[in-house]
């Protein structure tokens, strides 16, 4: 979860400037901030505490509808999709058959809250489902969240590439080959493969990131998917706490807050949640 938020926060200032020559660029720059990516990652999270075992997939999505609204509708103005801006503000709000990468930069949470591989895909189905169901925003949604928990099982990089590759069928390919073609796009068929490939090259948790925004496009998005699966893999230097922690909300850092404590419960915490959430309690949030 923190891994999003920080490719969100240093991808956002990136996103709409192609500027991006090398990978010697700034990181941290002080208008850097958090996005529709970090926003619906907390509200999907808190949704699917509020409803941990929950077997009523009805139920689930409602709650996952109720918080997402409830979230984006205090955070208006935070870079949603056109579409998505209109979800969240029905009354009854239904699927659009989105395959945009919205569905694979919020589901992060799935892969910490669950511990098998059915389960992880059901339930990045069902974070899915209620605004992008078309099959290949599911896909992306299960495949950020499958990458993420083999990451967490400390498999190989070889097994998780094959497995990506044969349930998902996603192609891959170098980042400096990716660069010749790529322009801004924001579905999950180009990003998602994008995100994936930029930490599969990455040699730690800093390199995952600046290979994320090297490539260009939509960089606060394949950030956030890209360092979701980093934070499970490698340690997160602290300066990148430093920086993005106090770019966060108090109402989404007692959210994040809220998470992690359930995620302790259930003794998933790895070193980087530990450190945010012994962060978040000496702030007496």
């Amino acid at each position: 979860m923190i891994g999003a938020i920080i490719g969100d926060i240093i991808g956002s200032t990136y996103e709409f400037i192609d500027n991006v020559k090398d990978k010697n660029f700034e990181l941290f720059a002080p208008y850097s901030m958090t996005t529709d990516d970090s926003i619906m990652s907390l509200a999907v999270g808190q949704a699917l505490v509020n409803t941990y075992k929950e077997k009523d997939t009805i139920k689930i999505q409602n709650e996952l509808i109720k918080q997402m609204q409830k979230f984006g509708r205090k955070y208006p103005y935070s870079g949603y999709g056109l579409k998505f801006k209109e979800w969240l503000r029905e009354e009854n709000p239904k699927p659009y058959n989105s395959f945009g990468n919205g569905s694979g930069m919020r589901v992060s949470s799935v892969a910490w809250l669950y511990n098998n591989l059915e389960d992880i895909n059901k339930y990045a189905e069902i974070t899915a489902s209620v605004s992008h169901n078309h099959p290949e925003g599911i896909k992306g949604a299960c495949a950020i969240a499958s990458a993420i928990y083999f990451a967490r099982q400390n498999k190989s990089k070889e097994e998780i590439k094959k497995y990506i590759e044969d349930r998902f069928k996603y192609n891959f390919e170098p980042i400096s080959e990716i660069r010749k073609w790529h322009t801004f796009n924001e579905t999950c068929q180009v990003t998602v493969p994008i995100a994936i490939q930029a930490f599969l090259e990455g040699k730690d948790f800093e390199n995952v990131l600046i290979n994320a925004i090297y490539a260009g496009g939509d960089t606060d998005t394949i950030s956030c998917m890209a360092c979701s699966i980093a934070e499970a893999y490698y340690e997160i230097p602290n300066k990148f706490l430093n920086f993005c922690y106090p770019k966060i909300a108090l109402d989404l850092k007692i959210a994040l807050k809220n998470f992690l404590i359930f995620v302790k419960e259930e003794n998933r915490l790895n070193n980087n949640l530990e450190k945010v959430l012994n962060l978040l309690k000496n702030e007496n949030i």
